[in-house]
């Protein structure tokens, strides 16, 4: 640590916390208690505001842009697990836990129904409903059953690489003038169909993007994670060293909520985005996004002549 760098020593860690005895089946990197009693880990708590802010952004945007009303409720779920994760890291108790990592199943689970139900003719979406409902069922109940971590990671990494590879699916053979023009039962004006083929080609490109710094900032954290599960012990010794403030820059799990959080925000305004493609509704709404490192992405209605939008939430299709 440079001399001329201030910094304060770490207090020590604490086991006499206001929330002790720890009764969770996990204990993080980040040291217990040491900078207040109220809160075991206290950077692992305070990053999922990030959460908590962006998800309360993605209900605006759906309440006053018109968006399905089932990415609402994923937004009320994505705030949940911020919560829930607030509440687990600041008390380290096994039920604030279950909060935190069964709202991961639950949000992801509303989002794998929005994604296979959508254009289905009854009774699938009930069925598929139900199904999907009873999945999420049995993981609570096995998880807790188990309350091995792996079983929850494992279950939470399928089901989002199912609804994610699903989605880009979805979205190159619906969307893509190739493999629109090899269904194109005409219809179409040519100067029309040209304008639709050059306005899909940059919306595809918009929507890859979005997955592109998603996937990445979330398989970012991911690594951050890993390692400072891998190397903890190491870690604190460094901490230690460079102390106060700037030992917090090494708290990776940390790290792990910010890039997390930001990541599955972008896939839910992907998912948004898409849907109304796939309605056909292009023309209609917009990706603002000004800058991809300064700014956040939300897909908002076009205005109409008068300036005004339409504010009310719409069922889902």
């Amino acid at each position: 640590m440079p001399s001329w760098l201030p910094s304060i020593a770490y207090p020590p860690a604490r086991d006499d916390g206001y929330w002790a005895p720890i009764t969770s089946t996990l204990d993080w990197c980040e040291e217990n208690y040491y900078a207040t009693r109220y809160s075991a880990e206290i950077v692992n708590t305070l990053t999922n505001l990030l959460f908590i802010f962006l998800a309360f952004k993605g209900m605006y945007n759906c309440y006053t842009n018109g968006h399905d009303r089932i990415f609402f409720i994923t937004f009320v779920g994505y705030l949940i697990v911020g919560s829930g994760s607030f509440a687990f890291h600041t008390t380290l108790k096994y039920p604030m836990q279950l909060v935190d990592e069964l709202s991961m199943i639950y949000t992801t689970c509303l989002m794998f129904w929005a994604t296979f139900e959508h254009k289905r003719a009854q009774p699938i979406p009930t069925l598929l409903g139900i199904s999907v409902a009873s999945l999420a069922a049995f993981i609570t109940g096995y998880y807790h059953y188990l309350q091995d971590p792996t079983f929850h990671q494992n279950a939470y990494a399928i089901l989002t690489a199912l609804v994610l590879f699903r989605s880009m699916y979805i979205m190159e053979v619906s969307l893509r003038p190739y493999f629109k023009k090899m269904s194109d039962s005409g219809g179409v004006g040519k100067l029309e169909r040209s304008r639709e083929d050059t306005r899909d080609k940059k919306i595809i490109g918009q929507m890859w993007m979005l997955i592109a710094c998603g996937l990445s900032t979330f398989l970012g954290g991911f690594v951050i994670w890993s390692l400072d599960n891998v190397y903890c012990s190491k870690l604190r010794s460094w901490r230690h060293e460079i102390g106060l403030p700037w030992g917090i820059v090494l708290e990776g799990h940390g790290w792990w909520h910010l890039m997390t959080g930001y990541g599955a925000y972008m896939y839910i305004i992907w998912g948004i985005w898409l849907r109304h493609c796939l309605n056909g509704k292009q023309d209609e709404y917009v990706l603002v996004w000004p800058s991809m490192f300064t700014s956040i992405p939300r897909i908002d209605r076009r205005r109409a002549e008068n300036g005004h939008t339409n504010g009310s939430l719409k069922k889902a299709q």
